[in-house]
This record gives structure tokens, C-alpha cells and sequence, in this order.
């Protein structure tokens, strides 16, 4: 089964309110959750070469897996909290990064594109 991003907030808020959890959710919390479980995905690459994080044996993977998804759910709660569309405002994120960083100055290049 694939959710959506909307169905994917619902099945949380439901989660969370079958539990009594809504008191915790506000945006500061939910935001702090994120970072932790975003500290805990880089805690897998921390020591790791850049080949090596590209190489992840089984089971290292599936923990990866896992800690991407808490920072998903954090996130689409949390989206869900302050009646944020997340979808557009990717959309339309998506389209200023383009401006941003145009092909033709961007491409092949770490710089931010304020650097020379």
C-alpha cells in the first residue's frame, strides 16, 4: 500500500490521538524530534568513507531505512500540525532552487551560488 502524503498524515494523527499524544505535538516539539531522529540517520554514516556509504550490507540498510522513515514521519506530522501542504511547498521550493542554481552555473560544482 502506498499513501499519500495527505493519507500518510491522517494514519499519524489517528496514530497519535488513539495514544493521547496530540498534547505533544506542537511545532517546536515535533521540529526538535525531527533533528534527533535526523542525528540518529547520520549516526549510521558518521565513520564511514564515502564508498563505504554507498555499500551498506543488509542489515545497516534496513536501519537506514528506518531512521529516513521517522525523519518522514516527524516531518509529515509535523506539516500536518501547522496545515502546511508539504507537496507544494516542495514543488515550489523546487522551482526557486532552479533559479537559484541554474544549470549552466551550477553544474558539476559544490559552491554555493553566492561563492566565486
Amino acid at each position: 500500500m502506498t499513501d499519500t502524503l495527505h493519507q500518510l498524515a491522517q494514519r499519524l494523527d489517528q496514530f497519535a490521538q488513539e495514544r493521547d499524544w496530540k498534547q505533544f505535538h506542537s511545532p517546536k516539539n515535533l521540529a526538535s524530534a525531527l533533528v534527533v531522529e535526523a542525528g540518529e540517520l547520520l549516526e549510521h554514516f558518521q565513520w564511514l568513507t564515502e564508498a563505504q556509504s554507498h555499500s551498506l550490507d543488509a542489515e545497516k540498510k534496513q536501519a537506514v531505512a528506518f531512521e529516513m522513515a521517522d525523519v518522514l514521519l516527524y516531518l509529515v506530522q509535523m506539516s500536518s500540525v501547522m496545515g502546511i501542504d508539504l507537496m507544494d511547498a516542495a514543488q515550489r521550493k523546487m522551482v526557486i532552487n532552479a533559479e537559484r542554481f541554474p544549470v549552466e552555473v551550477g553544474t558539476g560544482s559544490s559552491k554555493k551560488c553566492d561563492e566565486a
